[in-house]
């Protein structure tokens, strides 16, 4: 069972995607498990044949616990190695404590996609999953499907219980996770006020010329900037574990998502340096869409590098975010806003937004953090550099 974030001590095998005898690729997705946050697909960190199902559908079990056993690996390009932040569930060959048989001929792996909050709802209110046609992404079966289904039923159910302990248990997780933060990260904060004139004027004339869905958001030429800053400076970039701090190998931008419902989520988009805007673009919503519908995958969720939250769309003027951890650095961006500043010796009304970093002290000191706070600002600055 992969370790998918700070806040997991546990997790719920949902479905088997694989069988015995089944050759998996590096980077498949082979099993579902739910978390309190989602239902997480769980990729394979290695090539090889299913040897072993290690435990049954159903089972919860402790992260570190063999789900699988694998034989005939292919490790000769030195590829078959865990995703950065993802510990390593079974040695190669494992002698297996549970055997399933296989599955029935004929039988369908096919995922079906539906949410951990709708599947407990439905089960609260006896709807049938297996009977809706889901409306979220990629046909996953939300919240909404359910009360829909429950709605037309003849018998009125109660419709709260489900919701209400998914989101205590959350919160649950979130409180584990904050605290060890808190009670274990030297954090250090700093603010920095971005002039964005020229960012905003630049993103409304490209967006002009772009059909209304191709359309790039403020919040897209932030998460670049900020990418491209924590690739220049590698020590907000990493994580801290018990051997000190470990840069990570790349820039996998973790973004807080808040979900209804209550509780929010931070899956990674990866190598940010290295994509355009209309790829981060179809990023940033394929996975606002996949966290709000709770289907998402085990490298989104166990490997962010560094954190952006935008409180922007609430009207915060700034946020000062809590570390997660193992990472060691967070980026807040606050509302765009026309204040009066003293611009190139004149005083002039500008639209403005307030960025802030919280860091971690025993990873970087606030001169660092200064310069690399500056950066972000210096980026914003010349957003068509950041269109490569």
């Amino acid at each position: 069972m992969p370790a998918l974030g700070s806040d997991m001590d546990e997790g719920t095998l949902q479905e088997w995607l694989v069988k015995p005898g089944d050759e998996v690729a590096r980077g498949q997705v082979v099993a579902v498990v739910e978390t309190t946050k989602a239902a997480v697909e769980i990729e394979c960190w290695h090539a090889g044949t299913v040897q072993d199902l290690l435990v049954p559908v159903g089972d919860t079990v402790q992260v570190g616990t063999p789900l699988a056993t694998l034989v005939g690996l292919d490790d000769a390009d030195g590829d078959a190695r865990p995703e950065p932040g993802v510990e390593t569930a079974a040695p190669t060959v494992a002698e297996p404590s549970v055997t399933l048989p296989p599955s029935p001929p004929g039988a369908s792996h096919r995922r079906r996609w539906v949410s951990p909050a709708a599947r407990r709802l439905a089960a609260s209110l006896s709807v049938d999953v297996d009977a809706l046609t889901g409306t979220g992404p990629q046909g996953a079966v939300t919240l909404s499907d359910v009360e829909h289904a429950a709605a037309a039923a003849p018998i009125e159910k109660p419709k709260a219980t489900a919701v209400s302990d998914r989101a205590a248990q959350m919160r649950k997780s979130i409180a584990a996770a904050m605290s060890r933060s808190k009670r274990e990260i030297p954090h250090y904060y700093l603010a920095d006020e971005i002039l964005m004139d020229r960012a905003v004027t630049w993103l409304t004339e490209r967006n002009a010329q772009r059909p209304i869905t191709e359309r790039v958001l403020p919040a897209v030429l932030q998460l670049k900037a900020v990418g491209v800053a924590a690739a220049r400076y590698g020590e907000f970039n990493g994580f801290w574990r018990e051997q000190g701090y470990e840069v990570a190998a790349g820039v996998h931008v973790g973004v807080a998502i808040s979900l209804r419902g209550g509780g929010l989520v931070a899956p990674a988009i990866h190598d940010v340096p290295e994509k355009n805007l209309d790829q981060l673009m179809a990023d940033l919503s394929d996975l606002v869409a996949r966290a709000r519908a709770g289907s998402l995958r085990s490298s989104e969720m166990s490997d962010p590098s560094i954190t952006v939250t935008n409180l922007g769309d609430k009207g915060v003027d700034a946020v000062f975010g809590v570390i997660y951890p193992p990472q060691v650095a967070l980026v807040g961006f606050g509302k765009p806003a026309q204040r009066v500043c003293a611009v190139d010796g004149g005083i002039r009304i500008a639209t403005t937004v307030q960025a802030s970093l919280a860091a971690d002290h025993r990873a970087s000191d606030g001169h660092r953090g200064a310069l690399f706070l500056a950066t972000i600002n210096e980026l914003l600055q010349q957003p068509e550099e950041l269109e490569k």
